[in-house]
């Protein structure tokens, strides 16, 4: 257990987008900026994940502008982090090297301190030129090492697969994964590795484990990141702590628990009494709390956690009920003990009293993520056919094993939840299950995305895609997309910038309209300056003696072509 323990807040990011789908505007991420550059975070998430994407599609802002704006304010007085997806970065294909790298130079060129770089498949190859190119332009690669879990197989399916002589995949995800991924990840020039666990799936026992491991194996700091969800959070976080944690990713209370990350203030407690020096001011803290508050209360349309209104903890005076205090130290006790059932039964009171969400048993129990199952849940409804979601829970196993086994991360837990949907919706029409499979899933068997944990079956392959071999991504299949001169903005071009062309490349869909907007925007106000100028010209011009109006022609008609209007 280290003596003192850094914080990366993802209030700004993390948080906002697991709790109110990343609404926050730059008039409510302004109102906390202040107090967040006196707040005493070694780090703050910012940017990245959904936040370029919401802003522009929500909001209409620009999510450079906003990456601007927060480093003003905060300067150095925190690290500010944003996340990607390495080959990936932010859409659902892979990218070239061009992109790659001026997405991450214009992205610490625009106040990114550390980049935290992940990849959907865990494919390190996937990695590596990111990590170069940040640390070419002076930014930290954050590697993270995704975490999952075993596929979950019924008896019936094993006995099933048996049958048919194909033996299911045992043990693929245990420690010596992770680790030896670490490994390589710290080869490769990462400096430090994040346990990036998005789903909160890793209950305590393992995550003790997995960072001490991780602690032994490579000498890069160790970052835990865990969420909420199915009630490990918590929990996880303090053995993750005990066991060495040199980073603890959280988020202040408002944008803390259930699907979002462990509460700081909660955390504080617990590293007080281990006597554990942590970062953060608690004062200001404690304003920043109020400050979110308010502005939850603002986004409340879009909070799926409204009777859990969790309450406000004083760190500052620490005043609790005596049984409260008594359930930190008892579950202090368990988490040293390793009693698992023991420190959650205490971690899960501790919540229930500062009225934080209970934990999601469906998700706890379908090891899944919690957007993918609600994703799938949509596809159902849509298809008026939610009485199959058992069907469908059934399903993904199968589907991503047959893919390789993939992470559920995104993307790849979305594109393997929609094909489980679309099976079980062909075996409801009497359809083999992999009718016209998606674009995506069919890209993923090819080994456009990278190398999955296991090897696809070649016979499945050229079911699927009609090859055998594996087909990996070249830079010649990307399609840049074309950024043509605007005949109704006096053949301007809607990227007018090689950040706006980054928008372009990387959100196609979301950039264009938001881009359209903006040069629309700049013409109007030309159009308006105009009509004032002519307007008061005008007047100017009426107001003159017949003289003084032939004097004002003779000056010169070329230098006041207006004049001849009148």
């Amino acid at each position: 257990m280290n003596k003192s323990l850094k914080i990366r807040d993802l209030t700004l990011r993390d948080g906002q987008q697991s709790l109110f789908a990343t609404r926050m505007n730059q008039a409510q991420v302004n109102e906390t900026l202040d107090l967040f550059s006196k707040a005493g975070f070694y780090a703050m998430e910012v940017w990245g994940g959904a936040v370029p994407d919401s802003v522009m599609r929500y909001l209409g802002e620009d999510p450079w502008e906003r990456l601007g704006k927060i480093k003003k304010v905060i300067g150095n007085n925190s690290k500010l982090t944003a996340l990607s997806r390495g080959r990936n970065l932010f859409g659902y294909n892979p990218y070239p090297s061009s992109v790659i790298e001026g997405f991450n130079r214009n992205a610490i060129q625009g106040g990114i301190d550390i980049m935290r770089i992940f990849d959907a498949l865990n494919d390190t190859d996937n990695m590596t030129y990111t990590i170069k190119v940040v640390k070419e332009n002076g930014g930290l690669a954050d590697c993270a090492v995704c975490y999952t879990v075993d596929p979950k197989f019924t008896w019936k399916q094993r006995f099933k697969s048996t049958l048919k002589g194909k033996k299911l995949p045992a043990k693929i995800f245990n420690i010596d994964y992770f680790v030896n991924k670490a490994i390589q990840l710290e080869k490769a020039g990462a400096d430090m590795i994040s346990v990036k666990d998005m789903a909160g799936l890793v209950p305590p026992r393992l995550a003790g484990k997995l960072v001490e491991s991780l602690k032994n194996a490579v000498k890069v700091p160790i970052d835990f990141h865990t969420h909420c969800t199915p009630g490990y959070g918590v929990a996880s976080s303090l053995m993750a702590i005990l066991h060495g944690a040199d980073i603890l990713d959280t988020a202040i209370v408002p944008f803390a628990g259930g699907p979002a990350a462990p509460p700081y203030e909660i955390m504080y407690i617990f590293a007080k009494k281990l006597g554990i020096k942590m970062d953060g001011n608690p004062e200001i803290i404690l304003q920043i709390s109020d400050k979110l508050f308010q502005i939850k209360k603002e986004l409340s349309n879009l909070d799926n956690y409204k009777e859990k209104f969790s309450k406000k903890i004083d760190i500052v005076n620490m005043s609790f009920p005596k049984e409260i205090d008594e359930l930190f130290d008892k579950a202090i006790a368990a988490a040293k003990a390793d009693n698992e059932e023991e420190l959650l039964a205490n971690v899960h009171k501790i919540e229930e009293f500062f009225d934080f969400p209970a934990p999601n048993e469906m998700v706890k129990n379908a090891e899944i993520p919690g957007g993918m199952y609600t994703n799938m849940l949509a596809q159902l409804k849509t298809a008026n056919l939610s009485h199959l979601v058992s069907k469908v829970l059934e399903t993904v196993p199968e589907v991503r094993v047959s893919a390789g086994c993939p992470p559920l991360v995104t993307p790849t837990s979305q594109i393997v939840g929609s094909q489980a949907v679309n099976c079980v919706v062909n075996r409801s029409k009497d359809l083999p299950p992999f009718t016209n499979p998606s674009v995506q899933y069919a890209n993923l068997v090819k080994g456009k995305y990278g190398k999955t944990p296991i090897p696809v079956d070649p016979d499945f392959r050229e079911q699927i895609c009609g090859v055998r071999e594996e087909i990996p991504f070249e830079e010649s299949d990307y399609v840049r997309p074309e950024n043509l001169p605007l005949p109704e903005f006096n053949g301007e071009k809607i990227a007018q910038s090689e950040r706006d062309m980054l928008l372009l490349e990387l959100f196609p869909a979301v950039a264009k309209p938001f881009l359209t907007a903006r040069l629309q925007l700049k013409y109007d106000k030309i159009k308006s300056e105009e009509a004032e100028r002519y307007r008061k010209a005008r007047a100017e011009y009426e107001a003159m003696t017949p003289e003084q109006k032939t004097a004002r022609l003779m000056e010169g008609l070329y230098q006041y072509p207006w004049i001849s209007e009148f």
